[in-house]
This record gives structure tokens, sequence and C-alpha cells, in this order.
């Protein structure tokens, strides 16, 4: 019998990441999903992702805690166990928010905050999941468009989506030996709770967006959480400290 494949992803419970849980549940990974503070909307995904007849278990993380990871890892290392799995096939970190604000009234605090969520996490989180990670498995790291493209208001976020990409080369060129991928995905616009809900709910915001990009509408959360699946599979087993971008063409 085969073993269950499981991917850990962060920010499991909204948006993207609730995406790309669905997503993954339906190609057939069993999937830990974490969440900050809603308990009931990521029991919700996780009842979806057991529909689908595969292993699923939220996990509450707050990812702006590092002093936390250790216990965390812990924490997956049961619902490995319980899921009868021996090792994480991927780490998926969709986990985060950002911080709109002009670049000269962006306070120490805003900045260090986008650092410990989009940089530290990353960074500390992945390291105390690799003895958990199997030989040969992937990591996938969430960058996004702003880091090509610029977004006025965003620079401490993008600053930090910068960090990650260079993040991953490092951590492709280091792992390498253990057979673990390490890419970026950077996605554009999407219409989701992000910054407020503004590419979702602001006419003036889509309608920008669509008039600067070549598939001229918004992003949807699926266009990126119906990637998952095929990035953290063999089919991209030679992709590694790749940018893959899906923005559909936004400003280029």
């Amino acid at each position: 019998m085969v073993p269950q494949q499981i991917v850990l992803v962060t920010g499991a419970s909204r948006g993207l990441g609730r995406s790309a849980a669905r997503h993954l549940a339906h190609a057939g990974f069993g999937v830990i999903g974490t969440y900050r503070s809603n308990a009931a909307q990521a029991q919700s995904v996780i009842a979806e992702v057991r529909g689908h007849g595969v292993p699923g278990t939220a996990l509450q993380l707050d990812v702006a805690d590092a002093s936390t990871f250790e216990t965390f890892a812990g924490s997956v290392r049961d619902a490995l166990t319980a899921a009868g799995a021996e090792h994480l096939h991927a780490v998926v970190h969709f986990a985060g928010y950002g911080v709109h604000a002009p670049y000269v009234e962006t306070s120490a605090a805003q900045l260090e905050e986008m650092l410990r969520v989009h940089v530290s996490a990353p960074f500390l989180l992945t390291q105390q999941l690799l003895p958990l990670m199997t030989s040969g498995g992937r990591v996938l790291n969430v960058s996004s468009g702003l880091t090509r493209f610029t977004g006025p208001g965003y620079a401490a976020y993008a600053a930090a989506k910068g960090a990650v990409e260079v993040l991953t080369r490092y951590q492709a060129a280091e792992l390498g030996d253990r057979g673990i991928r390490v890419n970026t995905l950077a996605p554009g616009a999407i219409a989701t709770d992000f910054g407020g809900g503004a590419v979702r709910d602001v006419a003036a915001v889509t309608d920008a967006v669509v008039a600067a990009t070549a598939l001229h509408r918004v992003g949807q959360p699926d266009d990126i959480g119906a990637a998952v699946p095929a990035l953290v599979s063999d089919g991209w087993g030679w992709a590694s400290g790749t940018r893959i971008e899906l923005s559909g063409g936004q400003s280029i």
C-alpha cells in the first residue's frame, strides 16, 4: 500500500490557503491546515478535505510567533501518525497578510511584523519541519507579483516577499542534497479579503487590475489553489529555486 502523501498548508482557513487545501484534497493529498484564530472556519475546510476520502487535520498556529514553532512541529508529528504517514510530502506557506501604507508613513512596527510573518516564518518554521519531511519533498514559499511590479502602499509587504524569493534560492541550494525542491509561487492581484478586499470589492481597483492584465480579468482564489497540487507533484520535479508567477499576465 502506498503511504498517504500529506501536505501542510499554512493559512488554510481562508483565501488562497483554503483554495489550495481543497484542490490538494481533490488531487488525493492529505492536508494539515493551519489557522490563526478562526477554528470553525478551519474545521469547515477540513470537513471538505475529508469528504474527498483523505486525511485532514486543523492545527492552530500564529506564524508571527516563532517561539511556538518547535511545539507546533510536535503537533504535526502527531497528526502524521494519526494519518498513518511517516513524513510530510510538502509544506506550503500561504499564511500572511499585507500592510497598505505609503512608504514614508510605514512604521517600524509595521515593517517588523511583515518580516516576522513573511520571512521569519518560512525561514524558521521550515527548519523545524525538515526532520518530518520526506527526502524528495517539496517546499512552496509564497511571494507576490508585487516583487516584479509596484503597487503604491505595499513597500513593506513587497520588500518582505522579495526576501522570500532570495530565501527560496538558498533553501533550494542547501536542501538539494536531500532531493527537496523549494520554489516560490507569486500570485498577482486576486479577489480575496487581502488588503481589505480592495481587488474584490472596490470597482476602481478591480477595473485597474483588469486593464493591466493580459487575460482581462482579476484572479480568483482557485486560479492559484488549483496550481498547487501540480507544483508539489512529480511533474514539477525538475523545478527548484524557481519563481512561478500566476498573475494572468498582469503588468507585462
